[in-house]
């Protein structure tokens, strides 16, 4: 992540707001919450409901995961890249859904990996955030009327990862998928391949191999899916600002649903 989101996280979130037309009522309707397991284990996450919420109606979800440089215990940082644009006024109206965005604890991450290499192999268990991460979905639905044929994710650079190791865990639960400049073990692509994804890759990043989605691309259609692909020119690792402020990206996003 950029070395301003590390060091100023609050002037980046206000900033953030500010940029993507958020305003203060949307922050502060991005509720402060935490998930505990049996075990006693929290995670920290930020939702934020649809506008008018009515629980006679059925709302997608969005679960936004986000990078390494937003890690903590604030409940704060994770707000900077990505929950501006979806918690825009414009696209709340256009685009009524819930957004959860946990966040990962320091020295923690949502796949354990290196996010340098030029491949990796999903680990057998997911990460302990991601663990809480899947549990949270799926209590979730329990509390508020969420429509299960429209359950969304992306993450961008370690969230990146994260987005294909959660789809690749639980295939059967998400409508589609957008990876921003991540990677994925490539072996899992047949376990996805049905999954609407529209991923994102600069083409000069120098943080995570472009190669990382250009292989998964490949897999991914040598699997049967038709995955799309925007890789960026002349962008470094920050995809995700041209990314997110694309509109068609909403548009395409929640007009996926899933298949019975």
């Amino acid at each position: 992540m950029k070395v301003f989101t590390q060091v100023f996280p609050y002037v980046a979130v206000v900033v953030g707001w500010l940029w993507g037309g958020t305003g203060l009522r949307a922050q502060a309707e991005l509720e402060k919450r935490t998930y505990t397991d049996a075990a006693g284990k929290v995670l920290r996450y930020r939702l934020l409901r649809p506008e008018n919420y009515d629980a006679r109606k059925s709302y997608p979800l969005v679960l936004f995961l986000h990078g390494a440089g937003e890690r903590g215990d604030d409940n704060e940082k994770q707000l900077v890249h990505g929950v501006p644009q979806f918690a825009s006024a414009a696209n709340r109206q256009k685009y009524p859904c819930f957004l959860v965005a946990p966040q990962c604890p320091d020295r923690l991450r949502w796949v354990e990996v290196d996010w340098g290499a030029a491949a990796h192999k999903q680990p057998d268990a997911p990460s302990e955030p991601m663990r809480l991460t899947i549990e949270l979905l799926q209590a979730l639905p329990k509390e508020f009327s969420i429509d299960p044929r429209r359950i969304y994710v992306t993450g961008l650079s370690m969230g990146g990862f994260g987005t294909w190791d959660i789809c690749a865990r639980r295939p059967d639960l998400f409508a589609a998928a957008v990876p921003v400049c991540g990677g994925a073990d490539e072996a899992t692509a047949e376990k996805i391949a049905r999954i609407p994804q529209w991923i994102f890759h600069g083409e000069q990043d120098g943080v995570v191999k472009v190669s990382r989605s250009r292989n998964m691309v490949e897999a991914l259609k040598k699997a049967g899916g038709n995955p799309k692909y925007s890789e960026l020119p002349k962008v470094g690792h920050d995809a995700w600002t041209p990314a997110y402020a694309n509109p068609e990206l909403f548009a395409w996003l929640f007009a996926q649903t899933r298949s019975k």
